[in-house]
């Protein structure tokens, strides 16, 4: 019986979008409960602990829908296009956040910055002005949006390795 054809595309994409609409979710939740401003991370690490998930699920789900036959290559081209799909998805949520909910809100989020290095009585107004032009060019959309979609396919890249090594079956 020979294997029914999946577009690897389009069931990375799906993936992709379900990963970003988690994210986006994420982001919503702590702007709207300030933990955004105040800088809390842990909200973050549930983003970390569902990425990887997502992409071994998604893995497992086309090795099974492929009549149980996975190779390494397919694999690791599910992980990467999930990481670029959903790193295009937030990055479109961002645009529309930073440009039209509320632009002011990247500023406020550098001044909080700016608070918490001052806290730090290790730095220097010359080292926190280092820094600020540091966080001041990442929070340009176009160089956000590439390094978001380069890390994401390239930790897409890492956990689909991982799991197409564990899951491969050849013919």
């Amino acid at each position: 019986m020979e294997p029914k054809k999946l577009t690897l595309g389009k069931f990375a994409m799906n993936y992709g979008i379900i990963l970003g609409l988690i994210m986006i979710l994420i982001s919503v939740i702590t702007y709207v409960t300030g933990m955004a401003l105040e800088g809390v991370q842990w909200p973050n690490w549930i983003y970390y602990v569902v990425f990887p998930i997502i992409i071994l699920y998604a893995i497992s789900q086309f090795k099974k829908q492929n009549l149980n036959i996975l190779s390494l290559s397919q694999a690791l081209k599910i992980g990467v296009l999930i990481g670029i799909f959903s790193a295009i998805v937030i990055m479109i949520y961002s645009m529309i956040f930073n440009y039209l909910i509320d632009p002011e809100f990247m500023g406020q989020m550098m001044e909080v910055a700016r608070d918490k290095m001052l806290e730090n009585p290790k730095m220097t107004e010359e080292v926190v002005e280092q820094s600020m032009k540091f966080v001041e060019m990442f929070s340009n959309p176009a160089i956000s949006g590439a390094f978001m979609i380069a890390m994401s396919a390239i930790f897409g890249l890492i956990y689909s390795l991982i799991g197409g090594l564990i899951m491969k079956r050849e013919e």
